[in-house]
């Protein structure tokens, strides 16, 4: 599956627009801040790039179910929520492409 944040892909034509897909993904451990910034920097990267490969696995699920072979435009969002919860949502167009 072709992923990209630009409208078209290049080298390849754009067939068929098949709508919108999302994956949203949240992690469920809150992060705490202790006495050390650098563990607490440490866990929420981490904690964000876990919940980012969720979304884009949801995402690239959702855009199966259309058949689709590729994702444009996607947008990434990441979020801290009040309770420290890091969030991530990624939308993009699913899209049939020639290959």
């Amino acid at each position: 599956m072709i992923l990209t944040t630009t409208n078209s892909i290049e080298g390849h034509k754009i067939v068929d627009y098949l709508g919108i897909v999302t994956g949203v993904a949240l992690n469920k451990e809150g992060i705490s801040m202790g006495f050390s910034m650098t563990k607490y920097y440490t866990k929420m990267q981490t904690s964000i790039e876990t919940v980012k490969e969720e979304a884009f696995q949801t995402l690239q699920n959702n855009a199966v179910k259309l058949n689709a072979n590729a994702v444009v435009g996607i947008k990434v969002e990441i979020e801290l929520t009040t309770s420290n919860y890091a969030m991530v949502s990624v939308t993009g167009t699913a899209v049939k492409v020639a290959i």
